[in-house]
């Protein structure tokens, strides 16, 4: 007799569509009835409302836009002030507070290790007196909309683990990214558009980018339909989606009909879920035609639109600027995850000769985001999410002026903000030492940023799960993880 395999239950739900969900019809009811008896966890995609919740209680955001500034912005240039450092310029970081951390390759070789104060002037803002730098002049406008993590944390050190580690919960690749743990538990609010959608912005100083690949944005063991679809700064948004010349749409649509019907035949015989995915990927293509040319036409927003993003948004196709309306246009016509990702925050050397021009690229477009999304009324509804993988060093690498300095990376403190989307406006978490190396209140590690994102999505991060190699795996994995309720409004 063979034993029952609930995995092939839960597979089952996920491949099953609306079109096929709905055909039943006397079968919806009993539907519903199984998905609660499996403890309401089964998820049926493209669905808005089914019987059985999708989430594990109300979320607060519906969706999400993460805004990920590539190779670790430095807190200490930014928003973590510290004036007592301007008694130890050029003076050696005490051991007491590096207290025997390791250091990266590129300045553990180093025979001093020189604290460079911030160059940068610092003034309070807002009821919640946030410090914020002079480089941020938009930002500071807005920091009591804003949630601020100051006590950020990560074991990785290097980029490559630390962005992996930021995106999926797990230093090793392979494993789904935020953007697509989100997908699979929520799907999507727009059968023409992707559930998840990433942009790599172009930034105007290119000194020392970092390379990033589509392994961020994976689904990882997750189905591939909940994989981050990547659209480009020029030409056509996204590759092969328009018909080839001389191909007409009649043509494409008999053609697709064609590979469905032979990918059906596949899929019955196989059973391979990754057949399902590529019928729907075609089939989305298909829609995309129509959908992704309005999406990316911007001719009919008002030059008021372009005020608050900068003249960028209008100007130059695959800036920070461009993508950010492009992502409240996308957040208004149902994309459930967008991402951006912004390069060149790697400021080992000439931070004074780059920093500005990336805070320049973000800062007023950051600043426009956030109030069209609250005059649109999608604000409360949207969890929009600033920060890097790290930090930077108090210390400088390389030479060092009152001028100019570098930065090193930093795991173990850096800052990160959130605003709308369930997050407490005008708060200010955490606390670092004077020389922003240590937390000295209120620590927030990665895992415990993940498991609060998901409670604001609607999930419990301790439940919420999918079984691959037998064990049921987590974006927050195994080890100890906490919603900071503080965080929450």
């Amino acid at each position: 007799m063979n034993s029952f395999d609930p995995s092939l239950v839960n597979e089952y739900v996920r491949n099953e569509t609306r079109r096929r969900f709905l055909g039943r019809g006397a079968n919806a009811v009993g539907m519903a009835a199984f998905a609660s008896l499996m403890g309401g966890e089964s998820r049926v995609e493209g669905m808005e409302k089914i019987p059985a919740s999708l989430t594990h209680f109300a979320p607060k955001a519906k969706r999400v836009i993460y805004l990920h500034m590539v190779g670790g912005p430095s807190q200490l240039d930014l928003y973590d002030y510290k004036p007592k450092m301007g008694e130890f310029y050029d003076k050696d970081l005490p051991e007491s507070v590096r207290m025997g951390q390791r250091l990266t390759t590129m300045t553990s070789g180093q025979k001093r290790f020189p604290v460079a104060p911030s160059k940068y002037k610092f003034k309070q803002h807002g009821k919640s007196g946030m410090w914020v730098s002079e480089m941020l002049p938009h930002t500071a406008k807005m920091v009591d909309d804003m949630c601020f993590i100051r006590s950020m944390n990560t074991e990785a050190i290097n980029h490559e683990p630390a962005i992996t580690l930021m995106q999926t919960g797990n230093m090793i690749t392979g494993r789904p990214c935020l953007g697509s743990w989100a997908s699979y538990g929520l799907g999507s609010m727009n059968e023409n558009l992707p559930t998840f959608v990433v942009l790599v912005a172009k930034p105007s100083n290119t000194e020392q980018v970092q390379a990033i690949s589509a392994r961020l944005w994976s689904a990882g063991y997750l189905s591939g339909e909940h994989a981050g679809v990547s659209f480009r700064s020029g030409g056509d948004p996204i590759l092969y989606i328009n018909n080839p010349d001389g191909v007409s749409p009649d043509v494409r649509r008999r053609t697709l009909d064609g590979l469905k019907a032979l990918n059906e035949i596949t899929y019955q015989r196989v059973g391979d879920p990754e057949t399902h995915t590529r019928i729907q990927q075609f089939e989305l293509a298909f829609r995309m035609q129509s959908s992704v040319p309005d999406l990316t036409d911007f001719s009919k927003e008002p030059e008021s639109t372009f005020k608050l993003y900068g003249d960028d948004a209008k100007n130059k196709p695959g800036s920070f600027a461009h993508s950010a309306l492009l992502a409240r246009r996308m957040a208004e016509r149902g994309v459930r995850f967008i991402q951006i990702y912004h390069n060149n925050w790697d400021h080992h050397g000439n931070l004074a000769g780059r920093m500005p021009d990336q805070c320049k690229d973000v800062d007023q477009p950051c600043w426009g985001l956030v109030q069209d999304l609250k005059q649109r009324g999608l604000l409360d509804e949207t969890l929009v999410i600033w920060g890097g993988e790290f930090g930077r060093t108090i210390y400088s690498q390389g030479g060092l002026s009152k001028e100019n300095y570098g930065r090193d990376h930093h795991p173990r403190c850096f800052t990160m903000w959130m605003a709308g989307g369930g997050s407490k406006p005008g708060t200010i978490h955490g606390e670092t030492d004077d020389f922003s190396y240590n937390i000295v209140k209120d620590p927030v590690h990665i895992r415990d940023f993940h498991a609060t994102v998901l409670h604001l999505l609607g999930f419990d991060h301790q439940k919420f799960s999918f079984r691959y190699q037998g064990l049921d795996q987590k974006l927050t994995g195994v080890e100890p993880a906490r919603v900071v309720k503080a965080l929450l409004a």
